[in-house]
């Protein structure tokens, strides 16, 4: 019994993680939309924190890469490391997971 405990709290543990993931894919689309109509970084870091609900804005890490004419891509990175908390299962799995999701956009502005 003891054994299927700990494979249950895994499972959630897993279901935090995939769900946090999913969040990240989404801020980092947020920040890409953004970034394409506007040439302002902070604009874009403010994009993808308020697409990312419900994860700790301190531990998200923005990187906007652009490559300059209109029409010419611009890249949004969002890291964000994701603390093990499920009870029994810290044991088995590192401190944190550390998470990623990357979107392209093409620029839609004239970059000054």
């Amino acid at each position: 019994m003891p054994l299927v405990m700990v494979i249950l709290l895994a499972v959630i543990q897993l279901g935090l993680v995939l769900r946090d993931q999913l969040v990240l894919v989404d801020a980092a689309r947020a920040g890409a939309r953004e970034a394409s109509v506007i040439a302002d970084d902070s604009g874009v870091r403010s994009a993808v924190v308020s697409a990312a609900a419900g994860l700790d804005p301190g531990s998200l890490e923005v990187s906007i890469s652009r490559e300059g004419a209109q029409g010419a891509p611009v890249t949004v990175v969002v890291s964000y490391a994701r603390a093990t908390e499920v009870p029994l299962v810290g044991a088995f799995l590192p401190a944190a997971v550390q998470m990623s999701a990357q979107a392209t956009m093409r620029q839609e502005f004239a970059p000054t």
